[in-house]
């Protein structure tokens, strides 16, 4: 039962999403939620993706730090749809954002200390992406900035 209400979550979602592109503007509608100090969770991410750039990169940059909070607080979601068939690109299919750091390693998925920051993802289209983890039911749902 749980699964077939994800799974009619995710079609809403989508279709909400595919309606409403037609009609997005370019202006980026923050929640009030980022506002808020970084997590401890939030700061672990952002410094293994960053490494010694987060302070330069990110934390000295207010609009960048604050992009970065929406994306994860708002428009990352992982779930779980075991009865979900479309096709999306695969989580293996999807190269390291190693700019900042050479060393950053894939690791074996776990939905609590998933780090999307990791992933080069479409994060800056018009649309919600969405992506499939190998070999599990879990889904990265990425939905645009501009909704």
């Amino acid at each position: 039962m749980l699964e077939k209400i994800h799974y009619i979550i995710v079609v809403i979602f989508l279709s909400i999403s595919f309606l409403t592109n037609a009609q997005t503007s370019n202006a980026i509608n923050y929640k009030a939620n980022i506002k808020a100090p970084l997590t401890n969770k939030e700061n672990v991410q952002l410094q293994e993706v960053f490494g010694d750039k987060l302070q330069n990169y990110v934390l000295n940059n207010s609009q960048r730090l604050k992009d970065l909070k929406n994306l994860l607080r708002n428009r990352v979601s992982v779930v779980e749809l075991p009865n979900f068939k479309k096709e999306a690109t695969l989580l293996s299919e999807i190269p390291l954002f190693n700019n900042y750091n050479k060393n950053l390693r894939r690791k074996r998925f776990n939905k609590d200390t998933f780090n999307p920051l990791k992933y080069n993802f479409d994060f800056y289209s018009n649309g919600t992406k969405i992506y499939k983890v190998d070999r599990t039911n879990y889904y990265i749902v990425i939905k645009s900035q501009y909704q």
